[in-house]
């Protein structure tokens, strides 16, 4: 089955900008996409950003404007860019292929001055 690994998170600023990664060990998102996940501290994990194999994304209202899904289908690769990054982005970030359930370990992100 494929594993997933997400990576870019880290400590920023507010304001500040992060690109997350997701890579898979094989294509990831051939049939139903991936998604961002994030959970907060104390918070149920929710829904952040989709793509699908075609192209189509949707963002969470938290975020929209703020962030960008894309894929590289050449790198097994599905990016969440995250602008203008406020404290309660501070999360650990998932990313999940939709169709096999499978997710990754996560990545941090902690947005602080």
């Amino acid at each position: 089955q494929v594993q997933l690994v997400e990576s870019g998170g880290g400590l920023v600023q507010p304001g500040g900008s992060l690109r997350l990664s997701c890579t898979g060990s094989r294509s990831i998102g051939a049939s139903n996409g991936v998604a961002w996940y994030r959970q907060a501290p104390g918070k149920q994990r929710e829904l952040v950003a989709m793509i699908t194999s075609s192209g189509y994304t949707n963002y969470v209202d938290s975020v929209k404007g703020r962030a960008t899904i894309s894929r590289d289908n050449a790198k097994n690769t599905v990016y969440l860019q995250m602008n203008s990054l406020k404290p309660e982005d501070t999360a650990v970030y998932y990313c999940k292929e939709m169709r096999s359930g499978i997710w990754g370990p996560g990545t941090q992100v902690t947005v602080s001055s």
